[in-house]
């Protein structure tokens, strides 16, 4: 699995871009601020449709301008596809797949799976928990096409039974209404917290395999899930704080607050993990996720790296770097020399400035 050529038009910066990747490692260097990360970002929206920063279709289209197009030739099993998207600023986003348009996300995904590495990983180590529930969404959505669907529909349900809890403090009568959208939400959500548990189960020992390495047999890495609540008690937790809810005007339960911890010789790397300890954590996580997407497509997905290098020490570069072994990848750093200095050979470079992308 390679993206072979990606086309730009009004994305970001880019008024126009065309630009062709090898099928090892790609690097893109230059100063901050010209445009390395939006292409690991375009990438990243054909992988996932979502942006590597969580922003906004509409944000993502350049300054003046009402729609924007991302085009990804790309290659699966030996077999061509050609993936495009639209963004347009007041519509929603249309997808194609070998010019053919499609309607549903779940259409879309698994042609590319892209693994994004970026300071927001490390991030993830010490906030709340929305970060954390990201990266369980964005791997199921892009191994899981039901996962998709539902994650979608417990959204769009939960926003309108929200909707509702303000509507009836002012018109008390529309409470009869409520359960049709607790039912709802219950059947999407369910599903959701049952995908979310054996994802976790799966990935949990590799997770512990791989930080057993980078920690040189030194140090134990746990992962577990945390539901906000279990899946069969769903139900009677939405009945139970209805009143609550009422009151709040939001819903209180639910997978939406889910969150996943990580411990560290029995702690909590999050409350009492040291940086280190919360760097290593998070590359961990990562070579994990590459491991188990691997074993669920049988394919290599691309490994995008957002200036993480300069992030960590010469030891954990060089763990990061070996992982890059038979997985094409993009690489952003403002410092080429260190880079090559850590993998002397096999690199594609280009230089983004002002201007545009240069091949090297």
């Amino acid at each position: 699995m390679i993206i072979k050529k990606l086309q730009l038009s009004n994305f970001r910066n880019y008024e126009g871009l065309n630009m062709e990747f090898s099928e090892g490692v790609n690097l893109l260097y230059g100063d901050n601020a010209k445009g390395k990360t939006n292409i690991l970002e375009a990438v990243f929206m054909i992988a996932t449709t979502k942006s590597i920063r969580g922003s906004k279709d509409k944000d993502m289209i350049r300054f003046g301008q009402d729609e924007a197009h991302i085009c990804a030739f790309v290659e699966k099993g030996g077999i061509p596809h050609k993936m495009d998207i639209h963004l347009r600023k007041n519509k929603k986003k249309g997808l194609a797949v070998d010019g053919i348009p499609v309607k549903r996300s779940a259409e879309f995904l698994g042609l590319l799976h892209g693994i994004a590495f970026s300071p927001d990983d490390l991030s993830m180590m010490k906030e709340g928990p929305e970060l954390r529930r990201r990266f369980m969404d964005l791997e199921l959505c892009q191994t899981d096409p039901l996962y998709v669907s539902n994650l979608a529909a417990y959204n769009r349900v939960l926003a309108e039974r929200n909707d509702l809890l303000k509507q009836i403090s002012v018109k008390p009568s529309l409470k009869d209404t409520l359960p049709v959208w607790d039912s709802q939400l219950i059947d999407f959500g369910s599903y959701l917290i049952r995908a979310r548990r054996k994802f976790i189960e799966k990935l949990a020992p590799i997770v512990e395999e791989k930080h057993r390495m980078l920690s040189g047999d030194k140090e134990t890495l746990k992962i577990a899930y945390e539901p906000d609540c279990a899946e069969e008690q769903f139900g009677i937790r939405l009945a139970e704080f209805s009143d609550r809810d009422l009151a709040l005007r939001f819903t209180s339960v639910g997978p939406h607050r889910d969150d996943m911890s990580l411990f560290i010789n029995g702690n909590n790397v999050r409350l009492y993990g040291s940086q280190g300890q919360q760097r290593t954590a998070a590359l961990s996580l990562k070579f994990a996720e590459i491991e188990l997407v691997k074993h669920v497509i049988r394919e290599s997905p691309i490994l995008l790296l957002d200036d993480v290098l300069s992030e960590l020490d010469r030891s954990r570069q060089l763990q990061l770097l070996s992982e890059m072994q038979d997985v094409q990848t993009i690489v952003t750093c403002t410092g080429m020399e260190e880079f090559v200095a850590c993998r002397p050979e096999g690199n594609t470079i280009f230089a983004v400035d002002g201007n545009g992308v240069k091949r090297v």
